[in-house]
C-alpha cells in the first residue's frame, strides 16, 4: 500500500500521537522544578510534608522565646524546655534506631548533645541543635523526587496512540498494543512510538532527543528509524521492529528512572569526620567518669564535644557556594553535588548544544560564475524568508549579520523537505538539496552533480535563472573561548576529559582533537552514553557529565554529578541533573568545580579547627578544670569562630582558602 493510497484512507489529520507544539514549548521552558499547572512545587510540598515539622517547630519555639525574655522573662526557659523535649525526642529516637542498624555518623554526637542539653537544662544550644539536624535532613529532602519528574515529563512527551497500516485502512491503536512486522504511519508533527524501518515516503525527522543532532534526518523506504524521533514534514510509513515498551524512547524513560536509584550512596564529609569524633568524644566521657567518678566531668565533656563544627561547618559553606554559584547563574540543587564537583577527576561531555551551539549556521557560501558570495547570500536569503525549511531561518540571520541589502521575493514555492523556488530581484532563484534543482532545471542536473561531488557536510545548492551557480555549506559551530576551558579545567585537576556524541565518529574525534579533549566516542545512542559513564564509575572515578540534551539525561543521572545546559529551559535534562546552568556560557562549569572545591575545603577547614579546639576543651574539661556551665560558654565561641569562617565560602571563587 502507497503512502497516498494510506492519507486516502485517512482523510483530515487527527491528533492520534501527535504532540502539540505548545506542549512541547512548554516542557522546554517550564522552570526546573515546576510541576506545571494544578500542582504545587517541589519547595512548596516540601514545607508541607511531615518532615518540616520539627525544624519548623524549633525555629518558631527559638524566636517566641527570645519575645518573651524581652517582655515576660519567666516563660522563656519554660519554652524552650518543654520544645526541645519534643523535638529532641524524635531525633533521639531516630538516630538510635540507626545506631541499632549499624550507622554512625554526625547524628550521633548531636544526639548526645541534645540529650545533654536536656539534662543540663540548656535548651537554646539543644533547640539550634535539633534545628541545624532536622533543617539539613529537610534541605536534602528537597531534591527527592527529582527523578521522578524527570520520568514523567518524558511520558508526558511519548504519544499515546499509533496508527496501524492494514489492507482495510489505517487504525488507530493504543501505543501500547504495538508489535514487530505492524506498518505504521507518522503524519508531520508526530514522534515515532516504535523502532522500525521506513516502507514508503520521503520525509524528514528530527532525532535531537535520541542523538542530540540538531541536523534532521532524510529518510526514505529502508532508512531504520528508531521511537522518539519527530516527523517534520511529509507522511510516511515504516514497519515496527520492536514493540513500543522495548523500543529506544522506552528505554530513555527507563534509563532516566533507574540512575538515580543505582548511584552509590556518598559518605558526606561530616560523617567522615564524626567517624573519629564520635569514639574520641565517648573515650574522653568514660575517662573522665573513671578519673573522678564525677557526672559533671562527664556533662562538662558532652558540653564542650557538641557537634556544632560538624552540623554547622558543612551547611553554612555549602549554602555559602550555592549562593556563590547562584550570582553565576548555576543552580546547585543538593549541598551533597557541590560537595562533589570540587573533587571530580574526570569530565565527560556531549558534543552537540554543550562543546556546539547545538543548531547549524551557514559556515561558507561558495559562489561561481558573475555572483559574488554576498549576492548569492542576499538572493537566496530573500528566497528562504519565505520558507518554513530548518536551514532557512540561518540563511536569512547570515545575510542580516553581513548587514546585506535583502530583496522582496514574490511567486515563491516550496515543495516540503526538499527545496523552493521563487523570483527576486529579476531573477529566478531555486535552493535546496541536489535531486531538486536537477528536476527544476534538468540542463543545470551535470553541473550541480559536479558541486555535490566537490564537498560533503550538510549542504544547499543554489541555481540561478537555470544554472547551478554555487553552494551554502552549514555546519553546527563550536562555541568559542572552549581551549582555554579545557586548559582551566586540567588546572582544577581534571586532567581526563571525554567526549561522547551521537554525531560520526570523525566528526567527533576531530572535534576532540581541536580542543585537546583525551578521549572521543561517537556514534552513541543513550544508552551507550550510559554505559561509559558506568565505565568509568567503576573504576573509581568521579565523573562530571555536562549535557543539554533528553539524549543526555540518563547519563546526567547516572554521573556522580551531572551538569544540564538549560539556556532554553532545559526540560527533562534539568530534571535529571544535579546542576543547572541557566546561561548559555559552558565556563561556569568550570565556575561551579571551583566553588564547590572551595567551599568543602573551607568547610573541612572549619571542621578541623572546630573539633580541634573541642578535642582540646575535652581534654581539659575531663581533668576537672572547666565547669559545664563554663564549658557551654566555651563550646558557643568555638560555633562562633567556625560560623564566621564557613561563612568565606560565599566570597567569591578564587579568594585564598
Amino acid at each position: 500500500m502507497s503512502i497516498d493510497t494510506v492519507l486516502a484512507f485517512v482523510g483530515e489529520s487527527r491528533l492520534g500521537g501527535r504532540i502539540p507544539t505548545e506542549a512541547v514549548r512548554d516542557s522546554a521552558t517550564r522552570p526546573s522544578g515546576s510541576d506545571g499547572p494544578g500542582q504545587r512545587s517541589a519547595l512548596s510540598r516540601i514545607v508541607a510534608s511531615p518532615a518540616a515539622r520539627l525544624p519548623i517547630a524549633a525555629a518558631l519555639a527559638l524566636l517566641i522565646g527570645a519575645l518573651l525574655k524581652l517582655t515576660y522573662e519567666p516563660w522563656a526557659d519554660p519554652l524552650w524546655f518543654g520544645a526541645l523535649v519534643i523535638t529532641g525526642a524524635p531525633v533521639t529516637w531516630k538516630t538510635l534506631r540507626g545506631m541499632f542498624a549499624g550507622h554512625f555518623a554526625s547524628d550521633v554526637v548531636a544526639m548526645l548533645a541534645i540529650v545533654t542539653a536536656i539534662v543540663l537544662r540548656q535548651p537554646v544550644s539543644g533547640l539550634v541543635i535539633v534545628l541545624m539536624q532536622t533543617g539539613g535532613e529537610l534541605l536534602e529532602r528537597y531534591a527527592e523526587g527529582r527523578a521522578s519528574r524527570a520520568v514523567r515529563e518524558l511520558e508526558a512527551a511519548a504519544p499515546r496512540i499509533g496508527h496501524r497500516v492494514s489492507p482495510d485502512g489505517v487504525t488507530d491503536i493504543a501505543v501500547d498494543a504495538i508489535a514487530a512486522g505492524d506498518v505504521l504511519l507518522v503524519r508531520p508533527g508526530e514522534m515515532l512510538p516504535a523502532d522500525g524501518v521506513v516502507t514508503d515516503g520521503d520525509a524528514h525527522v528530527d532525532t535531537a532527543r535520541i542523538t542530540g543532532e540538531p541536523i534532521p534526518l532524510h529518510v526514505t523506504a529502508g532508512v531504520t528509524v528508531q521511537s522518539g524521533a519527530v516527523n517534520l514534514d511529509r507522511a510516511f510509513t515504516y514497519k515496527a521492529t520492536a514493540a513500543a515498551k522495548e523500543s529506544l524512547y522506552a528505554r530513555v524513560v527507563e534509563m532516566v528512572r533507574t540512575a538515580q536509584a543505582v548511584k552509590s550512596p556518598i559518605q558526606r564529609l561530616a560523617d567522615q569526620y564524626a567517624v573519629w569524633f564520635t569514639p574520641v568524644t565517648i573515650l574522653a566521657c568514660i575517662a573522665a567518669w573513671f578519673g573522678a567518678h564525677d557526672p559533671l566531668r562527664v556533662l562538662a565533656v558532652l558540653v564542650v564535644a557538641t557537634p556544632c563544627p560538624l552540623i554547622l561547618a558543612t551547611p553554612v559553606a555549602i549554602i555559602g557556594g550555592i549562593n556563590a554559584a547562584a550570582r553565576r547563574q548555576v543552580v546547585v540543587r543538593t549541598g551533597a553535588a557541590l560537595e562533589l564537583i570540587g573533587s571530580v577527576d574526570v569530565a565527560v561531555f556531549d558534543k552537540t548544544g554543550t562543546l556546539t551551539i547545538g543548531h547549524p549556521e551557514v559556515a561558507e557560501v561558495i559562489a561561481g560564475g558573475t555572483y559574488s558570495s554576498d549576492q548569492l547570500l542576499a538572493l537566496v536569503a530573500s528566497i528562504e524568508d519565505r520558507s518554513s525549511h530548518v536551514l532557512a531561518r540561518p540563511t536569512v540571520a547570515a545575510a542580516k549579520a553581513r548587514t546585506l541589502t535583502v530583496p522582496v521575493a514574490r511567486d515563491v514555492v516550496e515543495t516540503a523537505g526538499r527545496g523552493v523556488r521563487g523570483t527576486t530581484d529579476g531573477h529566478d532563484v531555486a535552493v535546496g538539496a541536489h535531486r531538486y534543482i536537477a528536476e527544476q532545471y534538468p540542463a543545470a542536473a551535470d553541473a550541480v552533480t559536479a558541486l555535490r561531488d566537490a564537498g560533503d557536510g550538510l549542504r544547499a545548492f543554489v541555481a540561478i535563472d537555470g544554472v547551478a551557480v554555487g553552494t551554502i555549506v552549514y555546519a553546527d559551530v563550536t562555541r568559542r573561548g572552549l581551549v582555554p576551558f579545557f586548559a582551566r579545567l586540567k588546572s582544577l585537576g581534571v586532567a581526563r576529559t571525554v567526549l561522547l556524541s551521537g554525531d560520526h565518529q570523525r566528526n567527533v574525534s576531530a572535534l576532540a582533537a581541536s580542543l585537546g579533549i583525551t578521549e572521543a566516542y561517537g556514534d552513541l545512542l543513550p544508552d551507550d552514553k550510559v554505559l561509559r559513564v558506568g565505565e568509568l564509575r567503576r573504576a573509581g572515578h568521579r565523573v562530571l557529565m555536562t549535557g543539554d540534551g533528553t539524549n543526555d539525561a540518563p547519563a546526567l543521572a547516572a554521573a556522580t554529578v551531572g551538569i544540564a545546559l538549560a539556556a532554553n529551559g532545559g526540560g527533562v535534562t534539568a530534571e535529571a541533573a544535579d546542576i543547572v546552568i541557566l546561561t548559555d556560557d559552558l565556563s561556569r562549569v568550570a565556575d561551579v568545580i571551583e566553588i564547590g572545591a572551595r567551599a568543602t575545603a573551607i568547610a573541612k577547614q572549619s571542621i578541623g579547627w572546630g573539633l580541634g579546639l573541642s578535642a582540646a576543651a575535652m581534654l581539659v574539661a575531663a581533668a576537672g578544670f572547666i565547669p559545664p556551665t563554663f564549658g557551654a560558654l566555651l563550646q558557643e565561641v568555638i560555633d562562633v569562630a567556625v560560623i564566621l569562617n564557613a561563612l568565606r565560602a560565599g566570597r567569591a571563587a578564587g579568594a585564598p582558602v
